[in-house]
């Protein structure tokens, strides 16, 4: 058993940067690979980016590539998405799991979601 909690969204403009956070507890941080994925109203939830527990390179979604890293702390027990160069098809709800890949199938404890909103 895994628990995540998500934090860092809120409302910016177009071009700006927030930076999300991850903290998961329960299971050895060190070994656990984690997701993150977005939720905008009336669509389907997307890959967004993964980090690898081990020196695997990060993968992301194509709409995000060049705009978003993800990085790990493991001292810290967390996970961080750094968005930059905002843009408004951005907004959406953001979730972080535990898992690794593109494929949201292969993920599995996930937390309750951060709202992002982006203004044009």
């Amino acid at each position: 058993q895994v628990q995540l909690v998500e934090s860092g969204g809120g409302l910016v403009q177009a071009g700006g940067s927030l930076r999300l956070s991850c903290v998961a507890s329960g299971r050895t941080f060190s070994y656990i690979s984690l997701g993150w994925f977005r939720q905008a109203p009336g669509k389907e939830r997307e890959f967004v980016a993964a980090i690898n527990w081990s020196r695997i390179s990060p993968l992301y979604g194509d709409s995000v590539k060049g705009r978003f890293t993800t990085s790990r702390d493991n001292a810290k027990n967390t996970v961080y998405l750094q968005m930059n160069s905002l843009k408004p098809e951005d907004t959406a709800v953001y979730y972080c799991a535990v898992g690794w890949g593109t494929n949201i199938r292969d993920y599995a404890y996930w937390g309750q979601g951060t709202q992002v909103t982006v203004s044009s």
